[in-house]
Parts: C-alpha cells; sequence; structure tokens
C-alpha cells in the first residue's frame, strides 16, 4: 500500500484506502445514465483497517465498511484535501451513509 501511495500520489507513507476513478469528474450526477457504470477501483489496506478499527473501537467490518465508503466518496468527487468546506462535506456524507448502515 505504501508503494501504491507513493507511486501515485507521491506519499511515502502507507494509507488506508486508495481510490482509482475510471471516470475523471461527474459534472451533474443527473447526466448519468441509469444502467450500471465502474466508477473505478478501491484499494483497502486491511491490515492498517484492523489497527484502525482498535484505535476507533470499532469492529473489523464497520471499519471497512467505513473505509469502503470513504473509497466510494472519492470516486463521486468528493476530496477532504481541497479544503476544510470540502473535508466536512465529505464526513458529513460518510456519517449519513453509514449511519444508513447502523454503524457508528
Amino acid at each position: 500500500m505504501r508503494e501504491l501511495n507513493r507511486q501515485y500520489r507521491g506519499k511515502d507513507k502507507t494509507t488506508d484506502v486508495l481510490s482509482f476513478p475510471q471516470i475523471k469528474r461527474f459534472e451533474r450526477f443527473e447526466q448519468l445514465e441509469l444502467s450500471p457504470i465502474p466508477l473505478g477501483d478501491i484499494v483497502i489496506n486491511l491490515h492498517q483497517a484492523k489497527r484502525q478499527a482498535k484505535e476507533h473501537g470499532l469492529s473489523f467490518y464497520d471499519e471497512v465498511s467505513w473505509l469502503l465508503i470513504h473509497g466510494l466518496l472519492h470516486l463521486l468527487g468528493y476530496d477532504h484535501e481541497k479544503s476544510k468546506y470540502q473535508a466536512r462535506k465529505m464526513r458529513e456524507m460518510e456519517r449519513e451513509l453509514l449511519e444508513v448502515m447502523g454503524i457508528r
């Protein structure tokens, strides 16, 4: 995971999740076809997820679910590293989706 993070993001450290979008940017969700489309790939570092689950007081399943949601939101165009506003929007959406799933 460290190698992927270094190669694709220029960050020489491990990370918990990486997203690789297949679609550059959604201008408007309404323009998407209703048929399934591949958004991209999500790579989850299961070793890191196990460590973080303990730190966050979550089950391994719940931590991996959170990382999957986080990665999916990146594929949909959310980016918490752009600004504080964007980070807040992404965290709110994560919380909402986790709540719907009965996590946290």
